[in-house]
């Protein structure tokens, strides 16, 4: 089986090319080497590659920025995901699909299930449900739309790394405690991922995270608790809490995004709880 990953440059990306299945024959591509907004260039690239699975990592993933760009966040997180669907269902291919808890408004309080209704608050949400709807349009039989959240990895641009970089500059940081969700290593992302790729028989929408659930408080304390022990920020750090309002953005956050997992976990994925994963993750960096 040949295993396509586009935005393999990014951290879901990095991710899984580091954990592809030896059984597999995968090929990543950057958006260098393959822009998925443009339409002609990933249909030639299908009739030249024909892959049986494409698993789509590529995404526009700078939330705020999106506000001011939303025409490049739609090309990519749009009508990118609507030009892979369209080529893998020309090809007979299978699309795999990374999406987000951004789709929806945060209102509730019991984790979302994937038939739960959508209601994104930025760009970035709208755009990534735009791509959702296209995938399930184009592609709907040989198509699986992960939502995933609060991604982050040892390299790369994400919270755990700035945290860090806070931590060391500032040996304190104020970070914001009314919005929960579940922290998400990259990794065991990448884990499942091929793991659903292993059955073809996974179609339709699902959730996966690790497990447990954190604000991004407690996500921050957790970073200085695990780094404090491994030597990556002082002893003397410390973490307030603030709330939403005292951080404005130009990109509205939902305020709970719990997803729930448990149309994959009931097909025996078991996932590993945040807190593990950051430990994990942590040490990956001490070790350079």
């Amino acid at each position: 089986m040949t295993v396509l990953i586009t935005g393999a440059g990014g951290q879901v990306g990095r991710a899984l090319l580091s954990t592809a299945p030896a059984t597999l024959q995968v090929s990543g591509v950057s958006h260098r080497e393959l822009d998925i907004g443009d339409a002609k260039a990933v249909s030639e690239y299908f009739r030249l590659h024909s892959p049986d699975v494409v698993i789509n990592a590529a995404a526009y993933t700078a939330v705020d920025r999106a506000e001011s760009e939303p025409d490049l966040a739609l090309r990519v997180n749009g009508e990118g995901a609507r030009n892979l669907a369209a080529a893998a269902r020309d090809s007979g291919a299978r699309l795999v699909h990374i999406s987000t808890d951004f789709v929806f408004d945060g209102a509730g309080s019991m984790p979302y299930r994937p038939d739960a209704p959508t209601g994104p608050l930025s760009v970035y949400g709208v755009t990534k449900l735009a791509g959702e709807k296209a995938v399930l349009e184009v592609l709907p039989e040989r198509s699986v739309i992960v939502r995933t959240a609060w991604v982050y990895a040892a390299d790369g641009t994400n919270f755990v790394r700035t945290m860090l970089r806070v931590m060391n500059a500032n040996r304190a940081v104020r970070v914001v405690a009314d919005q929960v969700g579940t922290p998400t290593a990259a990794r065991g992302l990448a884990e499942t991922l091929w793991k659903i790729v292993a059955q073809p028989q996974i179609a339709g929408i699902h959730h996966w995270t690790d497990a447990g659930v954190a604000s991004w408080y407690d996500f921050a304390v957790a970073i200085a608790e695990e780094g404090v022990s491994l030597g990556l920020v002082p002893a003397d750090v410390t973490v307030a809490p603030i709330a939403t309002v005292d951080y404005p953005t130009p990109a509205r956050r939902p305020s709970y995004s719990v997803l729930d997992k448990s149309s994959l976990t009931s097909l025996g994925l078991v996932p590993v709880h945040w807190r593990a994963r950051l430990r994990s993750v942590l040490g990956e960096m001490q070790r350079g």
